[in-house]
């Protein structure tokens, strides 16, 4: 498969005069794609019904001319402020009851009708325009759902949604009623019009009103994305993209990424180490202007999983973001690491955000491959220095993994909603796994939660799933290799009331958890084979065998044959060994790494991705700080 890089671009942000000239050297610096038009929507619609599209004709031919491919996103992500003016109580509403308001972006409700009628037209004058456009090589639905927290809303149009959604579930308040277990507490409808949104309870809501409100926010999605893909297919048979980003799971990925061709995410590995990582200070400072060595392959091999196999980053950190804590500048080389590592996972483009440096507004501190006065900045030769590099190396495709890692988003409402304990997040445990198998060298394939044939893997994991699909738990009955499921999986029915029999309920497994706990932070359960249970324990009932137990006695990894179940959520020291045993059984080439140094293998090629600050020399070859090494396989 072709790799290929690309950069984001705003026409609309820089004089006319100045279009050809940047599509020269974008072309010059070796970029195929150029991604416009997410933020447009009100220089393409000025005024309601007044479509001025000139300008991004004449962009998409310059851009065209210089032997740059376009994809053209869908402006919806900003309406522009005459649409407020038409639609008032088209703003979100947060937990709280306040408003969402105009002046950034994303200030709409996913349930507003008449906002979705406003979309209609955009993306269907946008689909008309430049359909069969041969730049307009691919194109984009909305930008980042979910960022800045815009999911769920507690508006008076979700609310009615809502209600429709539940009676089409539920067919009668009665059984609604039985579904949630309202009798307790004295919570049960008549009708379907009592029931509001869970917020602004007096203490915390029912749970199973709380899930079903996030099942309802992320379908809504789901439709939102479907009513633009929908448009575009009418008119055009180029791809279609969304992106997604780093550690989001308010909708369901997998719903919408249905309706897609490609899934992309937008890639800040230095924000989100800064932002979105539970990380000791030590491992942030060590990584500080490189990033976690984990996070960004996490999130490809997730993304190669949303998009079936196709997927793409669309916008990539070449420097310092304005929107984290902290904002450090990334250490020399990162912005070619970057870069190669999701090519070593399967990514087909590379998209750096952005190509000027805005010198307004709220991202004029974000970083670009040029800088505000058109130099290039430090990244840009780095992005060169990648083409060149793909133009040399021949097309690849991923290796199949032999390890399969389950991921479910609606788990992590699940223990949102109900955490019993504060260090417990899906995400982070999931993760956990993850850096661990990492750690040992091996390749990792993200499993979608439905997956009904396990026949391709030789260890399957599945941390943490709320409630196991039919399909999963139909294909761990035949399951021939190993599997561990775990800690607190099952744990919960469809309506999200506590399962009978009690969980885990595996096939051919004989245990119950007869008790959980959450620990805090200075509270471990220790390990008789060394390490701990760390933020939760279960204690087990089992006549199965017990591989692992804690120091109170209580089993915490029992098996039945192949298959695993592990009852807490173990430190470092306790995967790595659970991990490994695992892989042995398994009969996994394992290659425990030093810390910082990473591992891939592509089809045809074997790469090492140094994320230290200094250099580290692994099986007779040195890989310098940031550096990237690649071989080929026999």
């Amino acid at each position: 498969m072709k790799r290929t890089l690309g950069v984001c671009y705003y026409p609309e942000h820089w004089p006319e005069s100045q279009w050809e000239e940047d599509a020269a050297r974008m072309a010059a610096l070796g970029l195929t794609w150029v991604r416009i038009g997410e933020f447009a929507w009100s220089y393409m619609e000025p005024q309601a019904g007044t479509y001025y599209f000139d300008w991004l004709h004449r962009a998409v031919e310059t851009l065209g001319k210089a032997g740059l491919k376009v994809v053209l996103g869908t402006p919806t992500a900003t309406p522009p402020r005459w649409m407020l003016d038409r639609y008032p109580d088209m703003l979100a509403l947060d937990a709280q009851g306040r408003p969402r308001g105009f002046g950034s972006r994303r200030h709409y409700c996913f349930s507003h009708e008449g906002y979705r009628d406003e979309c209609t037209k955009i993306v269907t004058a946008l689909a008309e325009q430049f359909g069969k456009n041969p730049h307009v090589a691919a194109w984009q639905t909305d930008n980042e759902y979910a960022c800045h927290n815009t999911v769920l809303s507690y508006s008076d149009a979700a609310t009615e949604a809502f209600r429709t959604w539940l009676a089409q579930k539920y067919q009668s308040p009665d059984a609604l009623n039985r579904a949630w277990g309202n009798i307790f507490w004295s919570m049960e409808y008549s009708d379907f019009d009592q029931i509001a949104l869970p917020n602004l309870t007096v203490t915390e809501p029912n749970p199973s009103h709380v899930m079903d409100f996030r099942r309802f926010s992320s379908d809504q999605v789901v439709s939102f994305n479907r009513l633009q893909t929908k448009i575009i297919r009418k008119y055009s048979d180029a791809p279609i993209a969304h992106n997604y980003m780093g550690r989001i799971t308010d909708f369901d990925h997998f719903d919408v990424g249905a309706d897609l061709d490609i899934a992309s995410w937008d890639s800040y590995p230095l924000g989100f180490l800064s932002d979105r990582l539970e990380a000791s200070p030590e491992h942030k400072r060590r990584f500080v202007r490189q990033g976690d060595p984990d996070l960004q392959a996490f999130h490809h091999d997730l993304y190669r999983a949303v998009g079936r196999g196709r997927w793409w980053i669309m916008e990539q950190q070449p420097g310092p973001v304005n929107w984290a804590p902290d904002n450090p500048d990334p250490l020399p080389g990162m912005a070619r690491l970057w870069a190669w590592e999701a090519f070593a996972h399967g990514a087909e483009a590379v998209c750096y955000f952005r190509w000027r440096q805005a010198p307004f507004a709220q991202e004029q501190m974000h970083a670009g491959l040029l800088r505000p006065d058109s130099v290039a900045a430090p990244a840009h030769d780095e992005a060169a220095q990648v083409a060149r590099e793909l133009a040399e190396m021949p097309d690849q495709d991923t290796a199949t993994a032999r390890v399969g890692l389950l991921f479910d988003y609606p788990s992590a409402w699940a223990w949102q909603t109900q955490p019993q304990g504060r260090d417990f997040d899906y995400f982070r445990l999931v993760f956990h796994v993850y850096k661990g198998l990492r750690r040992l060298g091996l390749n990792v394939d993200v499993l979608p939660p439905n997956t009904a044939d396990l026949s391709a893997y030789s260890l399957v994991l599945a941390p943490g799933v709320a409630t196991l699909s039919d399909a999963f738990l139909g294909a761990l009955a035949t399951y021939k290799g190993q599997a561990i499921i775990g800690p607190r999986s099952n744990a919960k029915t469809a309506t999200f009331a506590t399962p009978v029999p009690l969980p885990p309920n595996l096939p051919g497994m004989k245990a119950t958890v007869m008790r959980v706990e959450s620990l805090p932070p200075d509270v471990p359960v220790p390990l008789e084979q060394g390490g701990a249970l760390l933020h939760w324990r279960e204690k087990i009932e089992t006549t199965d065998h017990v591989v692992e137990v804690a120091e109170d006695g209580f089993p915490a990894l029992i098996a039945a044959e192949g298959l695993h179940y592990l009852g807490g959520w173990p430190d470092d020291v306790a995967l790595d060994r659970i991990l490994l045993a695992a892989c042995h059984r398994a009969g996994l080439e394992t290659d425990p790494l030093p810390e910082g140094l990473r591992r891939r293998d592509s089809a045809t090629h074997r790469f090492l991705f140094n994320y230290n600050s200094v250099p580290v020399e692994w099986a007779g070859v040195t890989i310098p700080p940031a550096g990237v090494h690649w071989s080929k396989l026999d």
